[in-house]
């Protein structure tokens, strides 16, 4: 073989390791930087997009308060983030909280109630 036949497949292995190899490395490198940093009291986002606060950390588990009094234990791997608390109690740019319609009356935000087709 030759140089000319082997350098396309060099090429592929070097953009294969630039586009996959190296990314998901800096990922796993990151997590674990994530993870070592994780204290109880940190306000935290699940992979699942559960905010939740750190109780205590057990090995490769994490208890997690997420109402009060409320703990459920996650895998640490399921840890997204570390957020602010500012961050998460702020849903608007103005720092109000969007009004969710009334699930008994079924009000729409224009004012009309939504019927359903029942009739009920």
């Amino acid at each position: 073989m030759n140089l000319g036949q082997l350098l396309p497949f060099l090429v592929l292995i070097g953009a294969f390791y630039f586009i996959l190899i190296r990314p998901q490395r800096n990922r796993q490198k990151d997590m674990k930087s994530l993870l070592s940093r994780l204290a109880p009291g940190q306000e935290v986002m699940t992979t699942a997009g559960l905010f939740a606060t750190v109780t205590s950390i057990d090995g490769d588990y994490v208890i997690l308060e997420i109402a009060p009094g409320v703990h459920v234990r996650y895998m640490a791997a399921a840890v997204a983030k570390v957020v602010d608390s500012t961050d998460a109690s702020a849903s608007t740019p103005d720092g109000s909280h969007d009004q969710l319609p009334d699930p008994v009356q079924n009000e729409l935000p224009d004012g009309s109630h939504n019927e359903r087709p029942d009739g009920q």
